[in-house]
């Protein structure tokens, strides 16, 4: 029998068993809808996490303190307090000529406090401590007033520039400018306002308060360390030398010898974008590895129920061999039903996936998230063609099966 006539006769039986067809693709379709969505999630997220990295921006370099390998986070990236970086590590890397490169620098200090505008307070409130640098460094717009001076941060000057978030908190639409706000038990001058920035490397930057270093330090938290220094060279390409002119400006400043590890730790923006970029990739294709044991699951499901409709059909299949069907006929028979439903079940899984993911993207998006909706080629036909060598290995055996009855046995039994 000419492929055609196949082809029309297998469809023929799976229109007559349209719910037996459909759980025979079921398992197929969850598995194939699961390793296209998880794919899909796992490059949405990556795009989110590259972009947070990203927007920070590529001649950014950054100081923790406390010492970690090459590959590791410093100690202080989980809540432990490290105090090896200090004031006139900063004013170092500014002025050593092995780091000319360095444009902008600036220390932060970091803490909470309640902060209470009149009748309207946030308990948790974060505060960040920089120098007047950072609007050159992270990149800041202010939508009113001005940010504050060098002066006024020598002076230990109370005045606050707050995020839009923030603003619109505690003064809701008002202009904050020239009003007084408290941050714990100190009065603050509200001088600037923030535009619109988002969350920028993990941090909502629209719900913090900027002071000026030196009054976070001495007059909101009783320290003279640092919890990070943040830089801006002139030249993406000067990164490296920039990095290892840091390490040596601040082993000589912290006075460590030859054999003491660094206690500080350097990293760029760049580096930390290629170091997440394998993490993810790592973790979207492990995930997608585990999704795609579903399909063993939907091959298992192939297998048993084309061996029930081998059984079923023993009549059938007798008397296409008693007028002269030959083995290879019936086996083709069975194994282009096994592919019909392993296309349908793909094309079916694909559109599920793909949907499902297009839905969380727009959750996402709605939840103020930058999350991209990606369904890449890879991920299709990697579902596919997993899909589709599933069906074909477990369809092959009832399809031999089916091939090798006798048509006397077929035709006599009941």
């Amino acid at each position: 029998m000419e492929i055609r006539g196949v082809i029309k006769l297998v469809s023929t039986n799976l229109r007559a068993n349209r719910l037996r067809s459909f759980l025979t693709m079921l398992g197929l379709i969850i598995g194939i809808g699961s390793v296209v969505l998880i794919i899909s999630i796992g490059a949405g997220a990556q795009s989110l996490i590259l972009q947070q990295v990203n927007s920070l921006g590529s001649d950014l370099v950054g100081v923790l303190p406390g010492a970690s390998d090459e590959t590791g986070p410093p100690a202080a990236v989980f809540g432990i307090q490290v105090k090896t970086l200090v004031n006139d590590d900063v004013k170092a890397l500014l002025n050593d000529p092995r780091t000319y490169h360095i444009v902008a620098a600036s220390g932060y200090a970091q803490g909470r406090g309640k902060v209470v505008y009149q009748n309207r307070s946030i308990d948790s409130g974060t505060y960040t401590g920089v120098e007047a640098s950072y609007p050159d460094i992270e990149k800041l717009e202010l939508k009113s007033g001005r940010f504050f001076t060098a002066e006024e941060d020598i002076g230990l000057a109370r005045v606050v520039v707050l995020g839009s978030a923030m603003s619109e908190e505690l003064f809701q639409g008002d202009d904050p400018v020239g009003q007084s706000i408290k941050i714990g038990r100190e009065t603050f001058r509200v001088i600037g306002e923030a535009k619109e920035r988002g969350t920028v490397a993990f941090t909502n930057q629209d719900n913090q308060v900027f002071i000026p270093l030196n009054t976070a330090q001495k007059i909101m938290l009783g320290w003279r360390h640092l919890s990070l220094i943040r830089a801006r060279v002139d030249d993406a390409a000067a990164i490296d030398q920039t990095l290892e002119g840091i390490k040596q400006v601040l082993r000589e400043k912290h006075k460590l010898d030859s054999d003491q590890e660094d206690d500080f730790s350097v990293r760029a923006a760049v580096q930390a974008l290629d170091l997440l970029t394998q993490i993810t990739d790592a973790l979207k294709f492990f995930l997608a590895a585990i999704a795609a044991l579903s399909l063993l699951v939907g091959g298992i499901g192939i297998m048993n129920i084309m061996l029930v409709a081998v059984t079923e059909r023993f009549r059938e299949i007798g008397l296409r061999k008693a007028v002269g069907a030959r083995r290879r006929d019936i086996l083709n028979q069975f194994l282009i039903e096994t592919l019909i439903i392993t296309g349908v079940a793909s094309i079916i899984g694909i559109l599920g996936g793909s949907t499902v993911s297009a839905l969380i993207a727009a959750v996402a998006k709605s939840l103020g998230y930058a999350w991209s909706f990606i369904v890449s080629p890879t991920s299709i036909i990697v579902a596919v063609g997993v899909g589709g060598l599933i069906g074909l290995v477990f369809g092959f055996y009832p399809a031999s099966r089916a091939a090798k009855l006798n048509p006397v046995d077929t035709l006599r039994y009941e």
